[in-house]
């Protein structure tokens, strides 16, 4: 059996408080200012480059933060070929980074070699499980650590999916022996979308396997026959899901929390001003639990 680095084992452990993902808008603004925030999380892909801007930058910022790296390109749940230049690729930056945490989803976004811009959700069988176990133990042998895998957001069910959403993910957890990123807001989504339970939802994963929380808003779409969540990344976080937040670090005790916005990005006081909205519910969970 592989042996795996770590997740936690890296040069630098992300605290189990809040972080921002680092956007080009706010690199120089961080490097200024260098906000108390716990850690930054960036999006691999836009790392993946030999030089310019965002690898000075990143790596300036390496030397004060602790880094988490999320990647939205993958495409684990395809049946197309792993791509082994993005999997080098990756390899190459969290050698040159050294994160703590390295994350994909559960999902698939390219067909035949044609990469759709979105990420496309699973029939959870015992078929498609089996597919994708493979293929993150795949990309586990060949970056020689653990990784998370992100709960998705949906908006469409399969009807011939044998297990709940919930279910798919941990089968896929402990068979692949990866990690789990909990989407608190695709889990709110997902639930509202789908009329399912939010809490049975955190109810069903076990807390050592949650080794990430991401928290993000999102839209509602209205239309003629009704109304429909979008994880749009564009809002600030809603009431509900700062209350099922809770809920989750009930539930899991704290974990490294970053908070998504990708799109109409706000100023980065207002990024940090969510941050710290996160780290007070996870101070008031540690003097709960004191």
């Amino acid at each position: 059996m592989a042996r795996f680095i770590s997740q936690t084992g890296a040069s630098a452990t992300i605290p189990a408080l809040a972080g921002i993902g680092l956007r080009p808008p706010h690199y120089q603004g961080l490097v200024d200012s260098r906000p108390s925030v716990g850690w930054l999380e960036v999006h691999s892909e836009n790392y993946f480059g030999r030089g310019g801007a965002p690898l000075f930058y990143l790596e300036k910022l390496r030397g004060h933060y602790p880094v988490s790296l999320h990647g939205v390109g993958l495409s684990l749940g395809s049946t197309d070929p792993l791509d082994r230049l993005h999997l080098q690729r990756l390899k190459d930056l969290a050698a040159r980074i050294e994160p703590s945490l390295v994350s994909e989803h559960l999902s698939w976004s390219s067909i035949e070699g044609a990469y759709l811009n979105d990420l496309i959700p699973l029939p959870y069988t015992e078929e498609a499980l089996d597919h994708l176990v493979n293929r993150i133990r795949q990309t586990q042998d060949f970056l020689g650590r653990r990784i998370l895998i992100e709960n998705p957001s949906s908006y469409l069910a399969f009807t011939h999916s044998t297990l709940s959403e919930p279910d798919f993910l941990v089968e896929t957890a402990h068979r692949a022996d990866c990690g789990i990123l909990l989407d608190v807001n695709n889990v709110y989504v997902s639930c509202r979308n789908h009329g399912w339970n939010a809490v049975e939802y955190l109810n069903c994963i076990p807390a050592e396997k949650v080794e990430e929380i991401h928290l993000a808003g999102h839209s509602l779409n209205r239309f003629a026959g009704g109304e429909i969540l979008i994880d749009t990344h564009d809002h600030p976080v809603c009431e509900a899901v700062w209350h099922l937040y809770e809920q989750a670090l009930d539930r899991f005790g704290p974990c490294p929390t970053l908070v998504e916005w990708d799109t109409n990005l706000p100023s980065l006081e207002t990024l940090v001003g969510e941050a710290i909205k996160a780290n007070e519910l996870l101070e008031a969970h540690y003097a709960k639990a004191a």
